[in-house]
């Protein structure tokens, strides 16, 4: 999970292999009885250890995680020291920036050849677009199973109304980003939605929505992970329960780091695809469906986002009526009055008066001040 060496983890792989335990004390005599008779088959009563050795490709996983604890300390030490630091990552994300805007021109001629080239190296075409179209199907079974089942049930438990109503009112959101394929760009749309037709609180939406449409992505992270899998069985790879874990990690751990821009999954699915020392290559095939299926994804992440702000407003509601009754208070105060050394403030719609009496005359004209 955490690497041992940063600059290793950037280049290789930590994974565990089972390994004959070597006897201490065995001379040269019995090493060739026990091998003698039955050639290159091991004996089944030999004890294995459980050593840790390293693979080409990067430790994604563990790199992930270390740049989550380091931003985490980075913020503790404060404006001042941190900010040496913070200065040098937004050069260098100025200077990547520049760099992946100026490939960006040749985008369309590079994905054009890359799909061409993978087409024409197919063996079966056939079974190639089937196995493409039963991925889109399972991709658009989970986005709904998602939405129309495990979204339901977190409204219902925590805001207790009825989920398909609130559902049914995000329509216009809904086919806003599938449109868009961007949270951000049907997020004008979705802050409408919210405010003025399902009545939750504009400082609930202000602050949830933004903060979803760039760390909330469900859909994206769902699309990852069952891309990952569907690459490593169309290539015959075994994943066993620790490599499950690790899809599910890291797909989590890289969505978060998603950008609300179409196709951005596609970037995301490489670096999975490297956790599990899968082929890299094959991602190209996805480029041919990924129109559709961002978009699927992209209603998932809006509706994920509006949720959240339903969920968060239900929980906030105590602190949002105190704020409310605050402000009401300080609304309904009238100018405060001094007349015969008496401090008066008259509030609405109470016709009482509030008095005060000053024992020393000198104390009024600051506090009138």
């Amino acid at each position: 999970m955490f690497p041992d060496n940063l600059f290793q983890a950037a280049f290789q792989q930590a994974h565990t292999v089972y390994v004959p335990k070597k006897l201490p004390l065995q001379n040269e005599s019995d090493r060739v009885e026990s091998t003698s008779g039955s050639g290159a088959v091991a004996n089944p009563d030999e004890e294995l250890v459980r050593v840790i050795q390293y693979r080409s490709g990067t430790n994604t996983l563990g790199i992930v995680f270390f740049c989550l604890v380091f931003g985490t300390f980075l913020g503790t030490l404060g404006e001042k020291k941190g900010q040496v630091v913070i200065e040098f990552f937004k050069a260098v994300f100025e200077v990547i920036m520049r760099m992946v805007s100026t490939v960006m021109w040749m985008t369309p001629i590079g994905i054009t050849s890359v799909i061409a080239g993978k087409i024409l190296g197919v063996d079966d075409l056939a079974l190639v677009m089937s196995q493409l179209a039963w991925f889109i199907v399972t991709v658009v079974i989970g986005v709904f199973f998602y939405q129309l089942v495990i979204m339901q049930l977190i409204y219902l438990a925590f805001v207790r109304k009825n989920p398909f109503k609130f559902y049914a009112g995000l329509a216009q959101g809904t086919l806003t980003a599938f449109a868009m394929a961007s949270t951000a760009a049907a997020l004008p749309v979705t802050f409408r939605l919210m405010t003025d037709k399902l009545r939750v609180d504009p400082r609930v939406t202000r602050f949830v929505l933004p903060i979803g449409c760039n760390i909330n992505m469900d859909g994206t992270a769902l699309f990852v992970a069952s891309a990952s899998i569907f690459i490593a069985q169309m290539n015959g790879i075994f994943l066993g329960f620790g490599e499950i874990v690790t899809v599910i990690l890291t797909s989590t751990a890289a969505s978060v780091s998603s950008a609300s821009v179409p196709s951005a999954a596609l970037v995301l699915l490489l670096v999975v695809l490297s956790a599990i020392d899968a082929p890299v290559q094959d991602v190209s095939l996805l480029f041919a469906i990924d129109w559709f299926v961002d978009r699927v994804r992209t209603t998932n992440n809006m509706l994920g986002d509006c949720y959240a702000a339903a969920v968060v407003e239900q929980l906030s509601k105590k602190e949002l009526m105190a704020l409310d009754a605050a402000a009401y208070q300080s609304e309904t105060v009238l100018p405060t009055t001094i007349a015969n050394g008496c401090l008066s403030a008259n509030r609405v719609p109470d016709p009482d008066t509030i008095v005060v009496e000053m024992q020393d005359d000198t104390r009024i004209s600051p506090i009138a001040k």
